[in-house]
């Protein structure tokens, strides 16, 4: 009888230990992050808290992003203008490998009587680039993009075309319409094609979110990609009411007058030093308070753990024009929106996410926006090639891992620009900047460590320095296929180039 029940009991016990090393070899697949990654048009580096605290502006939620993830202080764009911005963040490539070295289609009113000609562009994002989104697609992520896209005039270059299931509101232009019965900038009616007009005085800002907190909810299980990409706060500055009359009082208050309000800016531009355009700060607050939104509902939605956001902008913050009335003032960089000093390039970035390590960092280390393509799509587990980027990935989740110096970083805006910039680009080596213009065939050299508002020109003190970095900077143009001005025919000259 015994027998017979030890038998039975040894049979229960391995059958019971033969289905824990089943379970055991049987690892259960990690859940793939999702990503929203947040562009916004024109912002500042200076127009954040985290960044400068001495700003006019209000930024809680952003502030709050930057002590749950990290910012980085050396942030750049890949141009001091839109539109090759954006098409390095969408492939990873610099925009003198796509010939997109201008805002689309680019435009200079006083081209007859410029000294050179500058290079022609291409008016859309190739659709035999690779994108990001066609590569989250291919790794079975849903795609969404939201907003502003200004990477082709034609449909066929539109980001239904590119990769992304859906597109709400992505087409030709680079700002909201001001057309009378048809468009009313960023309130409805909209007069954009990849967006239905809402109720009559709807904040465009606020209607991007909400469509993409909708998105975010019809997922399902299936991991996303949501490339939000705010109009704000580019042109034109329309206060938005909820927010405006704080910062009036606030202006009021600040007695702002009794500073130096301005300043002169190369040849013929001027630069605003002072942040207090009330209207563009409550665009800003407006903006601050719908990432709020975004990371409320990802807390809502029981994907916060799981989502990697990364905030951003295109290019530094419009601060010099022709004239006096720029909305905004880029804090100790110098110049903005337009050219390749500091406040032309610098942006703000904030990155959280599931693999954060030591959240509230704030890192050194120089990043451009190619890197952002090999990082999502390495945290993605996605394969690709790197193109210009680095994978920040290692900053990210690990500390003490060495990602290594970053050798250098180049600019190239051989055209004229609305913000009064000249031809020219720039190369930053370790703490060394130099910007060559194309028209003077002159340039700067500046120490970015001792000089960050690039004041001091070194070049005449430190010609040797000034020809190597020279040299390094066109052989980088020359490696990515960059297109340069060449000089205008005169009597006994066929044209040259520059």
């Amino acid at each position: 009888m015994l027998s017979i029940f030890y038998l039975i009991m040894k049979s229960i016990i391995c059958l019971l230990l033969a289905g824990l090393i089943l379970v055991s070899c049987h690892t259960v697949p990690e859940k793939r992050p999702n990503f929203v990654f947040i562009l916004v048009d024109d912002l500042g580096w200076a127009d954040i808290g985290a960044n400068w605290p001495e700003t006019f502006y209000d930024t809680p939620n952003l502030d709050a992003l930057a002590r749950r993830g990290v910012r980085f202080s050396q942030a750049y764009a890949a141009h001091p203008v839109c539109s090759p911005t954006r098409a390095a963040l969408m492939t990873g490539q610099h925009p003198n490998r796509l010939n997109i070295t201008d805002w689309i289609p680019g435009f200079d009113r006083d081209a007859a009587i410029r000294p050179i000609i500058t290079p022609q562009i291409s008016h859309e994002l190739a659709l035999e680039e690779e994108t990001l989104g066609e590569k989250f697609k291919e790794g079975g992520y849903h795609t969404y993009f939201v907003g502003k896209w200004h990477l082709g005039e034609e449909e066929k270059y539109w980001p239904e075309n590119q990769g992304f299931d859906i597109n709400i509101g992505g087409w030709s232009v680079g700002a909201p319409q001001l057309k009378e019965g048809v468009a009313n900038g960023y309130f409805s009616p909209y007069g954009n094609p990849r967006l239905e007009d809402g109720p009559e005085g709807e904040y465009l800002t606020d209607r991007l979110t909400q469509e993409s907190i909708r998105l975010m909810k019809e997922s399902g299980d299936k991991p996303f990609l949501l490339y939000l990409s705010y109009y704000t706060v580019h042109t034109p500055i329309q206060a938005v009411p909820r927010h405006h009359e704080r910062y009036l009082q606030k202006k009021e208050m600040a007695n702002l007058s009794a500073l130096e309000g301005y300043r002169k800016e190369g040849v013929d531009g001027v630069t605003k030093l002072i942040q207090d355009n009330t209207g563009y700060a409550s665009m800003v607050a407006a903006m601050d308070e719908n990432v709020g939104r975004i990371m409320e509902a990802l807390v809502e939605l029981g994907l916060d753990e799981n989502t990697w956001v990364i905030f951003t902008s295109d290019n530094g913050g419009l601060s010099t024009l022709f004239q006096e009335g720029a909305p905004t003032a880029n804090g100790p960089l110098r110049a903005g929106k337009g050219w390749c000093y500091e406040g032309g390039i610098r942006v703000p970035l904030l990155i959280s996410g599931p693999g954060v390590a030591r959240p509230g960092r704030v890192i050194d280390y120089p990043v451009v926006s190619m890197d952002y393509f090999t990082t999502m799509l390495s945290l993605a587990e996605i394969s690709h090639q790197p193109h210009d980027g680095v994978s920040l990935v290692p900053l990210l989740t690990d500390p003490s891992r060495e990602i290594g110096d970053r050798e250098e970083l180049f600019w190239h805006y051989p055209h004229y620009h609305g913000s009064a910039w000249r031809p020219g680009s720039a190369l930053r080596v370790g703490k060394w900047k130099l910007i060559y213009y194309y028209e003077t065939e002159t340039r700067e050299l500046f120490d970015l460590e001792g000089d960050p508002e690039e004041v001091n020109n070194l070049s005449d003190i430190m010609p040797e320095l000034a020809d190597e970095f020279q040299q390094r900077l066109f052989d980088r143009l020359t490696e990515t296929g960059a297109r340069f001005p060449v000089r205008k025919e005169v009597p006994g000259n066929l044209g040259t180039a520059l």
